[in-house]
């Protein structure tokens, strides 16, 4: 079965896999889209592990619905892309998040639990959620990371009249710069170091203003924009640079979400949280209910992820999706595969 494979550091091949049989637990599914999220880009990077087929962003189609007798052939699908036990407290209380099986099998993330970069799919079968008629393929393929957004925002707490900055224009930063908006933020910044990138945060409509990252004057450009601090930062970037400014650019009793996720220790302004009493609050994933009601919220089109997708990219074109995305001057937001082209 064709596939895209990680065979070394920046370096994705078509190649071929054993495809997924029929498993009593398991939903068989044929792969309409997959989105390519910034965690594949730090497996990319670093080229490991070897072998994997990255891709837990998607929507497809059942082949095969396993021991769900509420699915049938034909029907249209995404899941939940983790590996919790089910068992746990975490998982009994709805937040399979914190459960510590949670990363050890996720589709593509594990080498036992191949991605939808990829013709088919084998997914745990509690996991899988239908998509309604009026949600297209390209909308269910982003279900995933808009609700990494709405956890975010869920945990920022935002008040009306907020004022918001979000630290990172990847997908992730700007559908938890739209949710912000959506709980009544009156004012949502952005920070970017690609001027590319956060004109298309600019244009959508999401952010209200934008701060170059790299700008000397970052700071006093945050406080003038925010009247001395913002009442919360989301950090999405998951850098040393990136969770430094968040601290810095939020005001004294503040809030900062750490959606980002850095790949090794990284130094911070401890101090400086300190002395203002930020509250630092880590972030990860969603739970069941936030990635169904991002499903109700695309559904019912008091959302609209469509205008995010910037590109789809057949199997074959995937390594060049990768050197475009990291490339700092790109203006793509989310770029989506399609394994039938």
């Amino acid at each position: 079965m064709k596939s895209v494979i990680l065979k070394d550091s920046k370096l994705l091949e078509v190649g071929e896999i054993e495809e997924p049989t029929k498993k009593e637990k398991r939903v068989l599914i044929e792969v309409k889209k997959a989105g390519i999220c910034g965690s594949d880009i730090h497996n990319w990077v670093t080229g490991e592990p070897k072998g994997l087929v990255m891709g837990h962003e998607f929507c497809g189609v059942v082949l095969d619905s396993g021991d769900r007798a509420d699915l049938n052939i034909g029907d249209r699908v995404t899941a939940l892309p983790i590996s919790p036990c089910g068992e746990c407290a975490p998982c009994e209380s709805g937040n399979p998040q914190y459960c510590p099986h949670t990363w050890e099998h996720a589709l593509g993330l594990a080498l036992d639990n191949q991605g939808a970069y990829s013709k088919k799919i084998s997914v745990e079968s509690s996991l899988v959620l239908k998509v309604p008629d009026n949600v297209t393929d390209d909308e269910a393929a982003m279900v995933e990371p808009t609700a990494v957004g709405l956890h975010a925002v869920h945990l920022a707490n935002i008040k009306v009249g907020a004022k918001v900055l979000v630290i990172g224009g990847g997908i992730i930063g700007l559908v938890s710069a739209l949710f912000a908006k959506k709980e009544g933020a009156s004012l949502v910044v952005l920070s970017e170091t690609n001027e590319q990138r956060a004109n298309q945060g600019l244009n959508l409509g999401v952010v209200d203003k934008y701060i170059n990252a790299l700008n000397p004057n970052f700071l006093e450009e945050a406080y003038a924009l925010s009247n001395g601090g913002f009442d919360v930062v989301l950090e999405c970037c998951g850098n040393a640079p990136a969770v430094s400014s968040a601290i810095m650019a939020c005001r004294p009793g503040g809030k900062v979400i750490l959606v980002g996720v850095a790949t090794n220790a990284i130094e911070i302004p401890t101090t400086m949280a300190v002395l203002k009493e930020i509250e630092l609050q880590g972030a990860i994933a969603y739970t069941k209910e936030e990635f169904k009601t991002c499903i109700d919220l695309i559904s019912e089109k008091q959302i609209d992820v469509n205008k995010f997708v910037s590109k789809i990219v057949s199997l074959e074109e995937v390594q060049n999706a990768f050197v475009e995305l990291t490339s700092g001057t790109s203006d793509k937001i989310k770029i989506l595969i399609d394994p039938n082209l």
